[in-house]
């Protein structure tokens, strides 16, 4: 764990220190989801898939758009997640002639066996904070993760570089 020093006063010192912590941060969540991912046999877009069915069920389309994967790849691996019982395909409530795609009780025990210690030690971190310093926090997540979208979207508009550099 980073220990950040406020009493040092150097705004810059800080604010490095800020960056390092959300780098190792990233880093830390990348590795573990991918250990995660190896012990249940799941690629990355498998495990995206899962991760974003964790909100609700999902149409096939929203799964294409937030993976980036093609409408026959997305199908492709609905099939496979769903031969597995980690999802399934269901008629949409709202309009029949719509299918949705839905986790499954086998995936939510999955994400409480692998991500509910995590969960539970986070309200911990969390409740150790005061109303002011959670605003603080949820301010500076909110705009880091508004940053971080901006950036993707510009990055996939300018399309890949070439070995020549661009």
């Amino acid at each position: 764990m980073i220990e950040v020093n406020s009493s040092t006063g150097n705004r810059a010192e800080l604010t490095a220190s800020i960056g390092l912590a959300i780098m190792q941060w990233q880093d830390a969540t990348q590795a573990y989801d991918e250990a995660v991912g190896v012990r249940l046999g799941l690629n990355m877009a498998e495990r995206h898939c899962i991760g974003l069915l964790h909100g609700g069920p999902q149409s096939a389309g929203a799964i294409a758009t937030a993976t980036g994967l093609t409408p026959a790849a997305v199908t492709a691996l609905i099939d496979r997640l769903e031969a597995r019982g980690l999802l399934t395909r269901m008629r949409s409530l709202e309009d029949r002639r719509k299918v949705v795609i839905e986790a499954t009780e086998a995936t939510r025990e999955l994400s409480a066996r692998y991500y509910g210690a995590i969960a539970r030690e986070g309200e911990r971190v969390i409740a150790s904070f005061g109303d002011a310093e959670l605003a603080t926090i949820s301010r500076f997540v909110n705009a880091a993760l508004d940053l971080q979208r901006d950036q993707l979207a510009r990055l996939k508009a300018e399309g890949p570089d070439t070995p020549n550099g661009r």
